[in-house]
């Protein structure tokens, strides 16, 4: 069913990982540029394909084990950007002169936290269906 509480989480992560990325700055650069996701492509591949995923997700409330399966699936993608990401900071030209990253370095981590949360609230909607199946 749409109207259930993994909706209003799946919607968020599809905000957060869709639209915020190119408002929010990723980090900065030598010269002091704000680097948004748009301005790199692979980044914003993956934050649109995110967002793709989580809004997907949600049609998918007949399946639930296929709902599980797309959320964790999202998961490891965000994991991936995450270490993407890590790498990018770890590997910025002058980072001894400049140490600013952006706060858009931690979309994947909310992204994730989220994705449990509606991952939690399918895993107790399976249960509950299959409780009340039992007492058939």
């Amino acid at each position: 069913m749409i109207q259930r509480i993994q909706t209003i989480y799946l919607v968020v992560v599809a905000i957060i990982a869709g639209i915020l990325p190119f408002f929010v700055n990723l980090w900065y650069d030598q010269k002091g540029i704000e680097i948004y996701a748009a301005n790199e492509v692979l980044v914003s591949i993956v934050f649109y394909v995110i967002g793709a995923l989580a809004l997907w997700t949600i049609f998918l409330y007949k399946n639930r084990k296929n709902q599980f399966v797309v959320n964790r699936l999202n998961m490891i993608l965000n994991l991936f950007l995450l270490g993407l990401f890590v790498y990018r900071s770890l590997n910025l030209s002058g980072e001894t002169n400049v140490s600013e990253k952006g706060i858009g370095m931690l979309i994947p981590v909310f992204s994730i936290v989220f994705l449990a949360l509606a991952n939690r609230a399918i895993k107790k909607d399976e249960d509950l269906v299959k409780s009340v199946d039992r007492l058939r």
